[in-house]
């Protein structure tokens, strides 16, 4: 039964104000997402087609040939003869075949222009040859993480990113049951509504699943990111190479071993430095006295435990070291806990430094599963989440653009933002929230901050583009 204190003063007061932060909330989403939506249409849309070029042709194309297996292996020598008579260069890497039925490949560069060479494995035969960073994959690689404009669109994308932390959580406190209804509403869409009411729902709905895994993909990519990422998280996350015991170190770090935009080293391990050849350093790795051959590398790899797809890395310079590694960021597995990196020098053979999952710091550990989930790496249910959610991220930004236009009164010639009128005693606590959540990410803070200050002493004081942004 309703009693006069229902309509109290102090009742609705504390409606109104109740009102007035569900507003303000709407208006920092609705703004954010004006500047989010197209960059997560552009990363759903670049993230799938790296998922079914890795699937279907393999990341570095090692899908594309097949081969029948046969009783004997060609040396990993013989093959790469094959390939280097095929691409004059300088090899650089060996990828070894995940399956008996896939082809071996080799890197060659030919100055500034890196080839991928396919080799059957068994008869060391060339199979084909193509320009590794003309693929497909390293294409939306380039844009997913730089937009083809460098260091600048990765700032772009990276100050996205924060504001789409900012997006779930003004999102999840939109559409958080409230008026009597129950969590069904948010659970399950009013397929029977009609028009904006049944986008809204579905808005709701999808973006409310979608927000328990869109979290763990931003902070996975940002831990890429040329701020957040390298400057801050990454910084005080790398491998100590101190733990290399009395090992030279070179002056270049393990992220010289990455191709273009294409990651290839744990995360981890990027800023730390690589260990030098030419010492005593180490412990046994090939057999002592006997030549540090390409053959002699390859089965010290094997007997180390590398089978299936590993990698290996040539020495660059007169300093470098051979390289075998295995990781999730390669695709070399499905599984991160499998991760491991192995040094050699390249005189005396022996191991420099040995570096597994085990190894790693929590923040190493949290990217090498992370990154893998992120790219669809551990499995078929994996594979179908990532493409699932890469759709659902399409599907919110169309439908936010679409409750916006059914929203905007026709022939309007302004944003129809939602208006909260004059600040009320609550607007602070949202500004604190939003601004303390965006300074967790410092190019998203920082462009935060700059937009107040255009607000504040510009943009509220020009009655035409006052106008056009309200």
């Amino acid at each position: 039964m309703t009693t006069v204190s229902d309509f109290s003063p102090a009742t609705a007061k504390s409606t109104a104000l109740s009102r007035r932060f569900y507003i303000t909330a709407w208006r920092w989403h609705f703004y954010a997402g004006l500047y989010v939506a197209p960059f997560m249409i552009m990363l759903a849309v670049t993230g799938l087609i790296m998922l079914w070029t890795a699937t279907l042709f393999g990341r570095d194309g090692e899908k594309v040939y097949t081969v029948e297996p046969q009783a004997t292996l060609a040396s990993v020598s013989a093959q790469a003869g094959a390939a280097t008579l095929e691409i004059p260069g300088q090899i650089i890497q060996y990828i070894a075949p995940r399956t008996p039925e896939q082809a071996a490949l080799f890197r060659i560069n030919q100055g500034e222009t890196s080839f991928m060479v396919a080799v059957d494995p068994y008869s060391a035969e060339v199979l084909g040859h193509w320009d590794r960073r003309d693929g497909l994959y390293d294409l939306a690689s380039d844009i997913h993480g730089t937009l083809l404009i460098g260091g600048f669109g990765d700032q772009l994308i990276e100050i996205a990113a924060g504001f789409g932390i900012v997006l779930v959580i003004t999102g999840l406190y939109l559409w958080w049951p409230r008026d009597g209804q129950g969590f069904v509403s948010v659970l399950v869409p009013r397929l029977s509504a009609k028009g904006r009411q049944l986008w809204k729902s579905l808005h709701l709905t999808i973006g409310f699943y979608a927000s328990l895994f869109l979290v763990v993909f931003l902070i996975s990519g940002l831990t890429w990111a040329g701020i957040w990422g390298e400057k801050m998280t990454q910084a005080w996350s790398t491998f100590p190479a101190e733990k290399w015991d009395n090992v030279p170190l070179s002056d270049k770090t393990h992220a010289s071993m990455n191709h273009g935009g294409v990651k290839e080293v744990p995360w981890t391990l990027e800023q730390t430095p690589m260990p030098a050849s030419g010492s005593a350093a180490g412990v046994i790795g090939t057999p002592e006295g006997q030549p540090v051959t390409l053959d002699a590398i390859v089965a010290l790899a094997r007997t180390l435990g590398f089978d299936q797809r590993f990698q290996l890395a040539f020495p660059g310079d007169d300093t470098a070291v051979w390289t075998i590694s295995r990781d999730t960021m390669s695709n070399d597995s499905a599984n991160p806990l499998l991760d491991r990196t192995v040094h050699v020098d390249q005189y005396t053979g022996r191991i420099l430094a040995d570096v597994g999952f085990d190894d790693y710091g929590a923040a190493g550990k949290a990217m090498a599963a992370g990154i893998a989930f992120h790219e669809g790496d551990m499995g078929l249910w994996n594979l179908i989440l990532v493409n699932v959610f890469c759709l659902s991220l399409i599907f919110l930004s169309v439908s936010g653009f679409v409750m916006w236009w059914k929203r905007r009164p026709k022939g309007a010639t302004r944003l129809v933002a939602p208006t909260v009128g004059e600040p009320g005693p609550l607007w602070k606590t949202g500004a604190l929230v939003m601004l303390g959540t965006a300074l967790l990410f410092p190019l998203s803070g920082a462009v935060l901050l700059a937009v107040l200050l255009l607000d504040l002493l510009l943009f509220r004081h020009i009655k035409p583009l006052k106008k056009a942004l309200s």
